[in-house]
């Protein structure tokens, strides 16, 4: 058999397997609100033999067709972690050019015209023109009937409950409420409501690419009921049967929401 053939070969039993799998998936079980830990870019880059530069466009490349799939499956709300608060602490070269990519990135999902863009992170952290343009990003999609995305850029699970916290005290502080009647009235759904993803459903399933499992404060206080799935895969090479395949094992599970 020569390699044409065996290529299309390949790509029927692809194409059946994805059938398959997505007929596994009840359309009542499938998740409202999916976060993304796109994981491995520069292990990827290694792998090639090619710079970190090269493996994060990469990945950015992979987000609008992993953005299609969730559309397909009728996710409502995405959330993507593009960049750490750690990150942040990446020498300055290698930093500039993760801004630059992340900047790019947005620029193309807006003039995609596809979905709603919503930054979450302190973007007081990072440079000016990357902040401006995130926010205009959320100006220029308000108006858009797709799904939410948020775009996490300088995000950190600590940081983002300081943040609730400080952000609630402020609101408190305005109108007089003293800190004794404060502690005597808070309630957990009082610093959901200073959350960066505030009036958002909570994530039902949480993806982490490259094989590492863990959370790394990946939207901390949301998760605290979500399932989780941990693919080998790096995120450039994220498949829609990987994708899939996290759909078909959060269908599978019995959430019991912390009990």
């Amino acid at each position: 058999m020569d390699g044409s053939r065996r290529v299309g070969l390949n790509d029927l039993v692809y194409g059946v397997y994805e059938r398959r799998l997505y007929q596994q998936i009840p359309p009542e079980r499938r998740p409202r609100h999916v976060g993304v830990i796109l994981d491995g870019n520069r292990r990827w880059a290694s792998m090639q033999g090619t710079s970190s530069s090269a493996g994060h466009r990469a990945g950015a490349a992979k987000i609008v067709e992993f953005l299609g799939w969730c559309d397909e499956a009728g996710v409502e709300v995405v959330t993507l972690w593009l960049l750490s608060t750690d990150n942040l602490n990446r020498p300055p070269d290698e930093l500039e050019s993760l801004m630059t990519i992340i900047e790019d990135t947005v620029t193309g999902l807006v003039e995609q015209a596809r979905w709603r863009l919503h930054p979450v992170g302190a973007l007081d952290l990072l440079p000016a023109h990357t902040s401006r343009l995130l926010k205009e990003a959320e100006e220029a999609t308000a108006e858009i009937e797709g799904s939410l995305v948020n775009v996490a850029v300088g995000y950190g699970g600590r940081r983002e409950v300081v943040d609730a916290v400080r952000a609630l005290l402020h609101d408190h502080a305005t109108q007089g409420t003293s800190l004794d009647e404060l502690a005597q009235l808070l309630e957990p759904e009082h610093i959901a409501e200073h959350l960066y993803t505030k009036g958002q459903p909570d994530p039902d399933l949480v993806i982490r690419t490259s094989g590492e499992q863990r959370l790394s404060g990946f939207l901390m206080w949301q998760s605290a009921h979500s399932e989780f799935y941990f693919c080998e895969a790096y995120w450039p090479d994220f498949r829609h049967v990987d994708f899939l395949r996290a759909l078909r094992a959060y269908a599978d599970r019995q959430r019991r929401f912390g009990a």
